[in-house]
């Protein structure tokens, strides 16, 4: 279990490093890392990602257990989930939008036997606590995706657990939290797409870490604390946005509502 958790803090440490690079125009695309199932595998895999630092913002490293309770239900997150606004179509939406889920579609049809996945460099989060959905992740795919947007290299494959089998039902795209919703639209119209980040964190003091895990807790993601004024009141650490910009697509669907089904989006895991 502490291995896991600490596989999922490396995780968002990759995360807060993607939402700060800078976004140069003709960046080189970063190959998938190799399978690894121990942490020094993992850090010598982040060793070798230039400017990225090593240590990540407590607060989101401390969220990491958190998370994986708290993002059950997105439609029970309230204030600390943001959703980019449903734009009015454009001449072209449509066809983009098509586009991206076909390569969607094209890139992890090879991946409906999870054991390829593995082999070509997803690694798993949390793969021995329950969850309803799970991502299998390509680093190198997460950090090209801090760059420009390849609709062939989806960050996360998205699996659901039958037995000791894993069901491939969609892909996950990612962004750094710093990009506008305009430039989100460059990647995925929005007339079509709603991205979500998780906003509003109030992480306890160290001492009451084991609040966020509590019915009716103040902390986390399904605290009561939504502002940075009630967070420092209770002595807590604010963060108006953490982990990056995400969303989900479903691409062996039959129809465009249910390939970008934002309620589908809302009620699975991150």
């Amino acid at each position: 279990m502490r291995h896991s958790f600490l596989l999922f803090a490396a995780v968002l440490m990759c995360s807060v490093a993607w939402g700060q690079t800078p976004e140069p125009t003709n960046a080189p695309s970063s190959q998938p890392s190799t399978p690894d199932n121990n942490m020094s595998g993992m850090s010598h895999d982040m060793s070798n990602m230039k400017d990225m630092p090593m240590s990540s913002d407590k607060d989101d490293r401390e969220a990491s257990a958190h998370v994986m309770h708290s993002m059950e239900g997105h439609m029970d997150m309230g204030p600390h989930m943001k959703m980019t606004a449903l734009r009015q179509p454009k001449p072209g939406d449509a066809t983009r939008a098509q586009q991206v889920a076909e390569a969607a579609r094209k890139a992890s049809d090879k991946y409906k036997d999870y054991h390829a996945a593995l082999a070509d460099g997803f690694k798993i989060f949390l793969p021995n606590i329950p969850q309803k959905m799970y991502h299998f992740t390509n680093y190198g795919y997460g950090m090209e995706a801090a760059f420009h947007f390849n609709p062939e290299h989806p960050t996360s494959l998205l699996y659901e657990k039958n037995g000791d089998d894993y069901k491939l039902i969609g892909v996950m795209y990612t962004a750094p939290k710093r990009l506008t919703e305009d430039q989100l639209d460059e990647r995925i119209p929005l007339s079509v797409a709603q991205w979500h980040e998780h906003v509003n964190f109030c992480a306890p003091p160290a001492d009451r870490r084991s609040e966020m895990f509590q019915p009716h807790t103040k902390f986390g993601l399904k605290g009561s604390i939504t502002t940075q004024e009630a967070c420092d009141a209770a002595g807590g650490t604010f963060r108006p946005v953490i982990f990056n910009w995400m969303v989900h697509v479903y691409p062996f669907e039959k129809n465009a509502a249910n390939i970008w089904s934002v309620e589908r989006q809302h009620g699975d895991a991150d």
